[in-house]
């Protein structure tokens, strides 16, 4: 690009028949370059424009977590929001291809700080499980819950707290983990002091009996998936706090679980914060992506050196192959997705704790596949600011992916806020270059 930009300089001198000739040349040979996804160069930037959609920005907003889902089955993908600071969960309805409507589900919701959509009830349509903190701040009271809002379609959504008296709640998942044919539910409660991961059986008439898989404080997601191929329902869990270790607990079928410690930073000050699990090389198996870029463990908020995104790929036979990805500042919320639209799986993140006194500070980025497992570096955005939660989706159905971003405004400066924005491919125009 720029030995073309120094031909096209030299151009100018050979008349504007010339010139103009070169110019269509240079905006045609970028056209084709962006549809060979070429646009996703190492160390370069993605054209995305981005927009604010849901309620206004009101004060420093605490979204905790976002999540896509077409609620409503009709065909578009909606999204669900938690927001940390008004104690509620929204769902911002796509009514139209690229139009939006905010609005409050349920009644008051302490601490919501991620859900799932899952038919739990077998009605046929979608309801929501929500981990609860109780507050989001750190507290070793037993404040925590698991609320269901079952969908009751035009009469809305009827919320009912499932359990209740838990140490801080951050994560929650349905799955029929004892083979009985209920779905049983997954719990990782952060807490403080206190803390653990449980699976809750289903015992039929909304009643929840607990077995505790693992009685350590600060664990941030927990998701289930077969890591092991055997057919069940396997838990893999990042816990922070003093551990900052990455746990897998397989399952035998029936319920019973065997833990194992597959990662362990020597770090005491890490800063886990977000997994996710996914075939990373599409070999059959499942792997762990996870990161580390929490801000919060010190005096000042913000970046530390260490912080970036892992990989355990997984060699089968419980053997996990570390890889470092990439250093990023503050990341946060680890997105397994084909972005470039090339067949290899890509990783977007995005960071909640950076310098945001300098303008060049990244808010979101891609690392990108390529081949013999390496990874380059794409810049999507450096604001807003302050983000935490990403997810994404074809939202306006031209089969490519779209993002969505929460922000979480803890610390300043807080100029360029936002509560959850749209970012979508942006085409390249005659007349931009």
């Amino acid at each position: 690009m720029v030995a073309g930009m120094r031909g096209f300089e030299k151009a100018r001198l050979c008349g504007s028949l010339f010139r103009k000739i070169l110019t269509l040349a240079v905006v045609f040979g970028i056209w084709i370059s962006l549809q060979a996804n070429d646009a996703f160069a190492p160390g370069g930037e993605r054209l995305y424009s981005s927009r604010a959609i849901g309620e206004a920005v009101h004060g420093e907003p605490w979204i905790t977590n976002v999540k896509v889902a077409d609620l409503d089955q009709d065909g578009l993908q909606d999204i669900l929001v938690c927001d940390g600071r008004l104690n509620r969960v929204t769902w911002i309805r796509q009514l139209h291809n690229g139009d939006f409507e905010e609005s409050a589900l349920g009644d008051t919701i302490a601490g919501p700080v991620q859900t799932e959509a899952v038919d739990f009830d077998g009605d046929g349509d979608l309801d929501i499980l929500v981990a609860c903190m109780g507050i989001v701040i750190p507290t070793n009271e037993r404040i925590g819950s698991v609320v269901y809002l079952e969908n009751r379609g035009e009469k809305g959504f009827a919320q009912r707290t499932l359990i209740e008296l838990l140490p801080r709640v951050t994560y929650v998942s349905a799955g029929d983990l004892n083979g009985d044919g209920r779905l049983d539910l997954i719990v990782g409660m952060f807490g403080f002091v206190d803390g653990e991961i449980s699976w809750y059986e289903n015992r039929g008439d909304w009643k929840f009996e607990g077995h505790s898989m693992l009685e350590l404080s600060g664990t941030i997601h927990s998701p289930l998936c077969d890591i092991d191929n055997d057919g069940d329902l396997d838990v893999v869990a990042l816990v922070s706090q003093d551990w900052e270790e990455v746990h897998v607990f397989e399952n035998d079928g029936k319920g019973n679980f065997s833990g194992e410690v597959v990662y362990g930073a020597l770090n005491q000050n890490f800063g886990s914060s977000g997994l996710t699990v996914a075939d990373m090389d599409q070999d059959g198996d499942v792997d762990i992506v996870f990161t580390n870029g929490d801000g919060l463990d010190y005096a000042t908020p913000g970046p530390r050196s260490w912080h970036g995104v892992q990989w355990l790929e997984n060699r089968e036979g419980g053997v996990f192959e570390y890889h470092r990805i990439a250093d990023v500042p503050g990341a946060h919320s680890p997105l397994v997705v084909d972005l470039d639209g090339d067949g290899a799986k890509d990783i977007v993140v995005v960071s909640g704790f950076n310098d945001w006194t300098l303008d060049t500070a990244v808010s979101m980025i891609l690392l990108r596949q390529i081949e013999g497992k390496r990874f380059e570096e794409v810049i999507l955005g450096r604001q807003p600011t302050h983000l935490i939660s990403v997810d994404g989706a074809d939202f306006d159905r031209d089969g490519e992916v779209e993002l969505v971003t929460g922000a979480f405004m803890y610390y300043p400066p807080f100029d360029h806020k936002s509560r959850v924005t749209l970012w979508e491919n942006e085409p390249l125009k005659i007349g931009e270059i």
